[in-house]
């Protein structure tokens, strides 16, 4: 195949899978309650606010960095992997034996389940959180230990210490916290941590730790660079807009990243996503951009719950969590029947809806279809 032949079919190539995912986009709603594509006509638009992505990227940098390292496919990435590393510790001030990559943060949280779940595993989280690390150690046999948000969902972190025995094989900890989008404080979490570890691992999941007003006072990598028994996920999938690129890493002891190593990330990554995802992490202009941009997304959605008389949890994330006087599952598919993505659930005997950031045009539409669906109206003078 010549270099002109060759470059064609790429081409061709990209273009049909694109395609391809814009089909599949048109019907999605939070991976696993699927509308029909044939419900959004291509006339009609769907607003996509189910799954906490980020509207506004990959960066230009990113991009140019992935298109670049398409050349390269046919080598495997070690090079670009590396890198990757080299620059990581260099950022979080750590050797790279502390670092170990995985595709998005999911395959790190599932290595970790394999290593502390099993038949005699017991993990120790709050509740509501993130669950897909507890899901993944619960299949494998492993006992979830729950303990509940307080009354002001907040992480009630001095009964959790309480309710570590030796029985309990990790904690775990998101922040700031899915669904709520609440946060633990840099000295409530670090103080956690530095007690806790030296019982037991503690794994903090800081997914969303770009859109903290003061993400590098809140994160526990000090706990490790201290030499506790912490391990720290992080996601591209977030502020850097990768989530279907699937970059991710963790930092943690390097006993535990090689025990990690073995459970699962193993070459997952491709070249070009890493080789983007070296780009995008040292592109500060574009992190403050889709900041920015997420928070000219909150500030809409915070003014239409306000006007309508509804309750919000003020968010540290790219997603906001209000509650609403109506069937959690009952909204959800009002909202998508007129086009609307939004994930819902029940809390404690308390319907809530979670809206993840979009485009403005999007959140517009959330909030002309929220009104209908609830039945009230807003001034927007």
């Amino acid at each position: 195949m010549t270099n002109l032949n060759r470059r064609n079919w790429l081409k061709s190539s990209m273009t049909l899978t694109a395609g391809l995912m814009t089909m599949g986009y048109a019907g999605a709603e939070n991976g696993r309650d699927v509308a029909s594509a044939k419900a959004f006509p291509k006339k009609d638009r769907y607003a996509r606010l189910t799954s906490n992505e980020n509207p506004f990227g990959p960066s230009a940098s990113a991009k140019k960095a992935l298109k670049a390292a398409l050349d390269d496919a046919f080598l495997y990435p070690r090079e670009y992997r590396q890198t990757l590393v080299e620059l990581i510790a260099k950022e979080e001030e750590v050797s790279e034996d502390h670092i170990l990559l995985g595709a998005g943060s999911s395959e790190l949280l599932h290595a970790a389940a394999r290593v502390y779940g099993g038949a005699n595993g017991k993990v120790l989280s709050a509740d509501p959180t993130y669950t897909s690390l507890v899901r993944s150690a619960e299949m494998l046999g492993a006992e979830w230990v729950k303990v509940p948000l307080d009354k002001n969902f907040d992480h009630d972190l001095s009964t959790m210490e309480h309710q570590v025995k030796p029985d309990i094989s990790l904690v775990y900890l998101v922040n700031p916290n899915n669904p709520t989008g609440k946060i633990m404080t840099g000295e409530e979490i670090i103080g956690f941590c530095d007690t806790v570890s030296s019982k037991v691992p503690v794994f903090v999941d800081e997914a969303y730790w770009d859109y903290m007003e003061n993400p590098k006072g809140s994160t526990t990598t000090a706990c490790i660079k201290k030499g506790a028994n912490v391990i720290v996920a992080r996601t591209f999938s977030k502020v850097h807009a990768f989530a279907g690129l699937r970059v991710g890493y963790c930092i943690a002891q390097p006993e535990v990243i090689k025990m990690l190593a073995k459970e699962g990330p193993r070459n997952t990554l491709s070249g070009p996503s890493m080789s983007a995802a070296t780009a995008s992490l040292v592109d500060h202009e574009f992190i403050k951009y889709s900041v920015k941009m997420n928070n000219e997304g909150k500030k809409f959605v915070y003014d239409v719950l306000e006007k309508t008389g509804h309750d919000y949890f003020p968010s540290h994330t790219n997603f906001i969590l209000f509650p609403i006087a109506m069937d959690y599952s009952d909204f959800r598919k009002k909202m998508l029947d007129r086009g609307v993505g939004i994930k819902s659930m029940n809390v404690a005997g308390q319907d809530y809806c979670r809206v993840s950031m979009g485009k403005m045009e999007d959140l517009e539409m959330f909030a002309d279809v929220f009104q209908k669906v609830i039945g009230t109206s807003i001034n927007k003078s």
